[in-house]
């Protein structure tokens, strides 16, 4: 039985042959990059998430209007917007970064990313950044080497968010031209979820001067205070934001603790 990665990769073919991501025409950019607005934040730099469904938990919002909690979410103090894009297994969609045009924050396209042609779509639509996924290329389940698409997606403007689960791949990440180095403290292949991966690896790790974002798995300022102590530069923070009832009020909570 194949693993859930195996199952996203073979999903995201199908939705590339059916043409989901040819994005017709080009859309602006905000005034700041990823990593510029991270780099500025004084307090707790939270990316925070548009995120409609997981595999792991179903629905997570019901109806929300995009525009409306992007601008919430810019409010509360976040540096940046992660957008998910992916139609099957998270509810993403290609238009969500349109809609959510009004929000000035820098814009990370999210998805499972394995195709040139994906990353192309993110540059039409105005996206400042990209998260790859390491362990995909690292099981042959992409379209192109990640030192490919790195390039591809410099070439076309686009930082990239490198995400790791393992010392291992985050040892490889180091040696990359990636522009910031994720750690997921959830396994995609099983859903397990806990925040000790980014602290093991980071105490076994040297980042050098790589900014980390810690990913999934935080809830509180607790969470964000314990992560920061790691050596975390950023927190990417999806659920607990997206079904709080004010937004605004979450993403400010965090950025405080």
């Amino acid at each position: 039985m194949p693993d859930f990665l195996e199952t996203l990769a073979n999903d995201a073919n199908e939705t590339i042959n059916e043409g989901y991501y040819n994005v017709a025409q080009n859309h602006p950019r905000v005034n700041i990059g990823f990593k510029e607005s991270i780099l500025r934040c004084e307090k707790n730099a939270i990316v925070a998430e548009i995120k409609i469904a997981s595999p792991s938990r179903g629905i997570i919002a019901h109806n929300i209007d995009v525009e409306s909690v992007a601008l919430m979410m810019q409010r509360g103090g976040a540096v940046g917007l992660s957008v998910v894009t992916e139609p099957r297994h998270f509810r993403g969609r290609i238009e969500y970064f349109t809609i959510a045009r009004k929000c000035m924050l820098p814009r990370l396209m999210k998805d499972i990313i394995i195709d040139p042609i994906q990353t192309e779509a993110a540059a039409k639509l105005g996206a400042e950044a990209i998260l790859l996924i390491e362990s995909l290329f690292e099981k042959r389940l992409c379209n192109a080497s990640l030192e490919e698409m790195i390039n591809l997606a410099h070439r076309r403007r686009l930082e990239v968010l490198l995400e790791t689960h393992t010392k291992e791949e985050f040892e490889k990440a180091l040696s990359t031209e990636a522009d910031l180095i994720g750690i997921n403290n959830r396994d995609l292949s099983d859903f397990r979820t806990d925040l000790e991966v980014t602290r093991n690896i980071l105490d076994a790790c040297d980042c050098k001067d790589h900014i980390v974002v810690s990913e999934s798995g935080m809830d509180t300022g607790e969470h964000i205070r314990f992560l920061r102590k790691c050596g975390v530069r950023a927190f990417l923070v999806g659920s607990s934001i997206i079904s709080s009832i004010n937004p605004e009020e979450k993403v400010r909570e965090l950025v405080e603790a």
